[in-house]
């Protein structure tokens, strides 16, 4: 069933039809409650009264997440060093990967917004989506244990795998969105970065432009590490736009 054919809810809310139809869509029955939850945005939930949000299960999808990819990695690449491994497991982790598994989910049809994050594309935001995946993951444990969570992990990230393109551009990502925005006549990627917090604890923000067809922010403990999120997320946005 595809997301877009799913009865939703007013307001952001999910019924019990579009439940039903998103653990089709996942292969696998969740406890509708923990299900709600994982699916619930802090910007719902500051509109409907201070409900929990999806943050404490996310926290713990991340590191599901983490060990599951660590371990597959480790089992399947024994020729692999340590530091390449360790490359093609941020790849697989990180914000951009996770956010293109939600859209081909269909996930952000689901999510629960409120108004204001609705008005303004939250659906499509990259980082809801990558945390929404993450709080499924979490969902996922606590309702079926580890075993399960780890299969839930593995088939997600199953297409990525299986995809030649997609560790060459986690390795260099301002080059390979470079590349492609040459192929694509879309313009030379234009960078700006931002930083917040002590010097001992610096965020760095970085927002990669391409022309006028895409615009994408990554975040960092240093000014590369956010323009490499930033690119990758690019890159992902010109490859969907083939």
């Amino acid at each position: 069933m595809r997301a877009e054919t799913v009865t939703k809810g007013t307001a952001g809310t999910t019924d019990a039809v579009s439940m039903s139809a998103l653990q089709e869509i996942l292969g696998l029955q969740i406890d509708p409650g923990l299900l709600e939850l994982a699916l619930t945005h802090r910007s719902y939930a500051y509109e409907n009264g201070g409900l929990p949000t999806n943050e404490r299960l996310e926290f713990l999808g991340d590191s599901i997440l983490g060990q599951a990819v660590t371990v597959m990695l480790y089992r399947s690449y024994p020729e692999l060093s340590e530091g390449d491994l360790a490359k093609r497991r941020a790849s697989l982790v990180s914000s951009a990967a996770l956010a293109g598994i939600a859209r081909g989910l269909g996930l952000g049809a689901f999510v629960r917004l409120g108004r204001g994050e609705t008005l303004t594309g939250g659906r499509e935001k990259s980082s809801i989506l990558a945390d929404t995946v993450e709080a499924l993951i979490g969902a996922v444990y606590l309702d079926s244990g580890g075993d399960r969570a780890t299969e839930f992990v593995l088939r997600l990230v199953q297409p990525l795998l299986a995809d030649p393109g997609h560790f060459g551009v986690s390795m260099d990502p301002k080059t390979s969105l470079q590349e492609a925005a040459a192929r694509l006549n879309a313009g030379v990627p234009v960078y700006t970065v931002a930083e917040s917090g002590p010097d001992h604890s610096k965020v760095f923000v970085a927002t990669v432009s391409v022309g006028t067809s895409v615009s994408a922010t990554g975040t960092g403990t240093s000014k590369k590490h956010a323009e490499m999120a930033a690119a990758l997320e690019a890159w992902t946005q010109l490859r969907a736009r083939r």
